[in-house]
């Protein structure tokens, strides 16, 4: 065989923990056939060691708390009604006392660009801890190891267990590890529909096997996508799926909150014992244990400083510092800091100093103003909605008593959850009068289309099209609507 390394020189190159990739050299035999080789290695699995500390406790804590609010939050009741309703099928969206309709997509906008920007914020003072300590996909993969570690054992029983031929020991325990996940994940596909279709209805729906087709594939799509992305994808999703890990460098600058490790006090690294003087031996306080790897959700060693794949979840912090406390050394060889800090030697107060920096007064500028803006709108909005359509069977006519009549039909909407009689009025032109009922009552969070006519005295303003407008207002004083429509006269 003759090798080709005159054409692409010496191409072996190991991989490490943040690239999996491995470049293999390429031969061609001797009969000039060519030989087709992968130049990629397999992904290599990672298995987290567990790890406790006060980053630890605060992971946990906000884990506990997201899900107690996800799950809990659909079977929680406001009056006769689900607390949080997202109903499609009826297009009313329930937040506690908040009744909202399609047409108040605006509100969803502004929730939208307020969450964006408070996320620019957010990763602009502390880098990516939304990702480390909230984000759902975290969240769950904690979960899911935390199943994995009490079902297969520690990383190393794990990593055994892995390598190990299939057995009956092997069997038991990766089918019982997956049936509790399908478990886990079909619930919260189940309770993810719960905002959307009333949840209670929903379970009495799946018991008698009448479920709709939906909700169905809604609560086995999200399921599915829950099991195979904290079970399986785990760290690829926040490596290569997540958009948030590629456009976050531009939000961090100097002054960013991220975790770092002490170059200047760690080198050089070299293991040691308990009692010798690193200074002695020329070491720094880095013990080159490499935990900070084993810990780590997404496998880099943070020791190479900077990289996109740190999600900020202080495992490593953790970690570090229960070395530290065994060596008797200071703590906070890797912590969170700024890059600022870290070169200058800075402590805290510089740190908390340069949290308000002109871009981060900026973000909380603007955030400030739209989530004040957006919460007094919701605050004065006012509870009746009406829309205006003509009757375009019945432009214009000629009625008894010498009436010219128009047909209107009105969709009024009742945003209160208390039965309300509202009272229909028109004017803008001399003798209009509403011919049609006067009153209508409409029950709690409905709407109803109701039939208008309006009718003045023939000849009584000339020919052409003539501004009207229709006054609907709860009977008794309160929500107050005015519409503006067209009163047609034929030639």
């Amino acid at each position: 065989m003759r090798p080709l390394w005159g054409l692409i020189g010496d191409c072996s190159l190991e991989p490490t923990s943040g690239d999996r990739r491995k470049i293999i050299p390429i031969v061609a035999a001797a009969d000039d056939s060519a030989e087709l080789v992968s130049l990629y290695a397999a992904q290599q699995k990672i298995h987290p060691r567990s790890v406790s500390g006060f980053f630890s406790q605060w992971r946990w804590a906000l884990v506990i708390f997201t899900q107690l609010v996800f799950y809990g939050l659909p079977w929680l009741e406001w009056g006769q009604r689900q607390a949080v309703l997202f109903d499609l099928g009826a297009r009313r969206f329930f937040i506690f006392g908040l009744v909202l309709y399609p047409q108040d997509f605006i509100y969803l906008t502004g929730l939208l660009v307020i969450s964006a920007l408070a996320l620019f914020l957010f990763t602009a003072v502390a880098g990516r801890l939304w990702c480390g300590y909230a984000c759902p996909q975290t969240v769950y993969t904690e979960i899911f190891l935390w199943i994995e570690h009490h079902i297969e054992g520690d990383r190393q029983a794990r990593i055994r267990l892995d390598g190990a031929p299939m057995s009956l020991e092997k069997i038991v325990k990766r089918s019982f590890k997956h049936i509790v996940w399908l478990t886990l994940s079909v619930w919260t596909g189940y309770t993810f529909v719960g905002y959307f279709s009333p949840i209670r209805d929903l379970g009495m729906e799946f018991l008698t096997t009448q479920m709709g087709g939906w909700e169905i594939f809604w609560v086995l799509f999200y399921g599915f996508a829950t099991y195979g992305n904290a079970g399986f994808m785990r760290e690829q999703v926040c490596k290569y799926m997540c958009p948030y890990a590629r456009f976050q460098s531009a939000m961090f600058d100097k002054d960013t909150l991220i975790v770092t490790y002490d170059e200047a006090r760690g080198d050089p690294r070299g293991s040691r014992s308990r009692k010798a003087d690193p200074a002695a031996l020329g070491l720094g306080s880095c013990v080159d244990c490499s935990l900070c790897v084993q810990v780590c959700p997404t496998g880099i060693d943070i020791r190479k400083g900077l990289q996109y794949e740190c999600i900020g979840c202080g495992a490593c912090v953790d970690v570090c510092d229960t070395v530290m406390d065994k060596m008797n050394y200071p703590r906070g060889l890797i912590r969170y800091s700024t890059q600022n800090a870290v070169s200058n030697q800075w402590g805290r107060p510089e740190i908390m100093q340069r949290v308000f920096r002109p871009r981060t007064i900026l973000y909380g500028v603007v955030l400030l103003a739209l989530t004040v803006g957006l919460m007094a709108s919701l605050v004065l909005r006012t509870p009746l909605k009406v829309d205006i359509v003509r009757d375009r069977a019945a432009l214009s006519r000629i009625v008894s008593g010498g009436k010219l009549e128009n047909v209107y039909r009105l969709q009024i909407m009742n945003a209160t959850e208390k039965e309300q009689t509202y009272v229909i009025q028109a004017t803008g032109l001399e003798g209009i009068e509403v011919a049609s009922e006067q009153q209508v009552v409409i029950e709690p969070a409905q709407s109803r289309w109701v039939p208008v006519r309006l009718q003045i005295p023939y000849g009584a303003v000339p020919p052409g099209s003539h501004t009207v407008y229709f006054a609907v207002g709860e009977a008794g004083g309160g929500a107050h609507v005015s519409e503006k429509s067209v009163f047609l006269v034929p030639r």
